[in-house]
């Protein structure tokens, strides 16, 4: 059988599959020999040569026995060594490599090259996270597995996952790593289950390395893809290979997520990315403004205006990159210097937003939703400890969070006395030291009020 006879083998397909199936899967393939019944063919990659031979094998070999060609069975296999030319595809196929999924046909998504170990600004908050995933991405034997990380918004986990991703590569360019969010294992498991390839969705994402997950928090109830994510994790944590895993709170706070999983996700070391404090976001915006000053060395930033900014925004690190971009593009636009004046000006609408105002109803309604009690109760005579603790709670956050007086706080928990709203605000400070799980609530609660 010649080349030619196989082209006309491919015109008849590409009538057949339609467009998009023959270029992604029949054009790439070459015949390199027919010899004693065996046709076997080279294929760029190991996932397309068994997807073709799941998929079309049956199609190809009928369509080459109509053509003539004394065909009982297809190989495909990836040369090691250059591919030979179409002319020379006659020849014997020497040198092949076992099927088998290489990086290429990798599920992952892009990693964004700033984000990278050198880049991060470490800090009390997030010290332990950071050396957490310092001694995964070094590599050697697996021990943190899964390793979990966990925390609001615009905290850092993604820029360390991104970083432990860069840092493994670099080590060993050989392992397989996958990063991607949970969202985008979901689209993937949806489109293979509609395509009818779940034993390609299953190989891909068994055969890896290294496994990362962003924002795993996306799969609450989503039955069908936690049970496939339930069967992955297994699979590579019996292979022992290595997780990341991140999301925007602890394992067991996941609502919606099977019991299992969050046992799973438990089972490694578990840490926690707390909310910055002044001097990390200092540190981060002054080394942010030393890049800056590397690409516009004209740029000037008048004194305290890195520590207005600093004090000013102090929920969401992305927030505060944002802010001191939009500085620099200001300054570089206007060639002006940038004063404390100028900076309140430009970022007004920032400001007013960081400025926002935790209402008392806002944290009843968040308490009681977090503790599942009823609204009418938080404020009502009920003295139960499990109505009366979320009322500290609320109590508690209530003095935190506002500029409201302890009278009017107690007005609005059913007209209690002042007294009253002491008691618990003491209360639920000395609880905290000694109980984890209230210092977990209440950092959980105070970042979704002030988020």
């Amino acid at each position: 059988m010649t080349n030619e006879t196989w082209g006309q083998v491919r015109d008849i397909l590409k009538q057949e599959v339609g467009q998009n199936n023959y270029r992604n899967w029949i054009e790439p393939l070459e015949l390199a020999q027919l010899d004693d019944g065996v046709a076997t063919f080279l294929v760029p990659t190991g996932f397309i040569g068994n997807w073709v031979e799941r998929n079309f094998g049956d199609k190809i070999l009928r369509h080459m026995l109509d053509a003539g060609a004394r065909v009982s069975r297809l190989v495909f296999t990836v040369p090691s060594v250059a591919r030979p030319k179409p002319d020379e595809a006659q020849g014997p196929a020497t040198n092949a490599a076992p099927v088998r999924v290489e990086k290429d046909d990798l599920p992952g998504a892009p990693l964004d090259p700033r984000f990278t170990f050198d880049s991060f600004v470490v800090g009390k908050p997030n010290q332990l996270a950071h050396a957490a995933s310092r001694r995964v991405a070094e590599g050697g034997p697996v021990t943190f597995n899964p390793l979990f990380l966990y925390g609001g918004v615009g905290l850092g986990k993604t820029h360390l996952m991104h970083a432990i991703a860069h840092e493994i590569q670099a080590r060993d360019p050989s392992l397989r790593v996958v990063y991607l969010s949970a969202e985008q294992f979901m689209y993937r498991f949806v489109q293979a289950l509609r395509e009818k390839q779940m034993m390609d969705f299953k190989h891909m994402f068994r055969s890896v390395d290294v496994l990362m997950v962003d924002d795993v928090q996306f799969i609450a109830g989503k039955d069908s893809t936690q049970e496939e994510f339930f069967h992955t994790f297994n699979a590579l944590i019996d292979q022992n290979k290595q997780i990341i895993i991140s999301g925007d709170r602890a394992p067991g706070e996941m609502k919606d997520v099977e019991d299992r999983i969050k046992s799973r996700l438990q089972s490694g070391l578990v840490v926690d990315l707390h909310p910055t404090d002044y001097e990390l976001r200092l540190g981060i915006l002054q080394t942010k403004a030393a890049r800056y000053r590397e690409q516009y060395p004209d740029l000037q930033i008048a004194e305290g205006v890195l520590e207005f900014l600093a004090h000013r925004i102090s929920t969401n690190v992305r927030v505060l990159e944002g802010a001191l971009m939009r500085l620099f593009a200001f300054a570089s636009l206007v060639g002006q210097e940038i004063t404390l004046e100028k900076a309140q000006d430009a970022l007004s609408d920032i400001l007013r937003a960081s400025d926002r105002k935790v209402t008392v109803e806002e944290i009843q309604r968040k308490v009681a939703e977090h503790f599942n009690i009823r609204m009418s109760d938080m404020i009502g005579p009920k003295r139960q400890r499990s109505i009366a603790r979320p009322r500290q709670v609320a109590m508690y956050l209530s003095k935190s969070l506002t500029t409201r007086s302890l009278p009017d706080i107690g007005r609005r928990f059913g007209g209690r006395d002042h007294t009253t709203v002491m008691h618990g605000v003491r209360r639920i400070e000395e609880l905290k030291v000694s109980d984890t799980q209230l210092a977990e609530d209440l950092e959980l609660l105070r970042r979704a009020l002030e988020a």
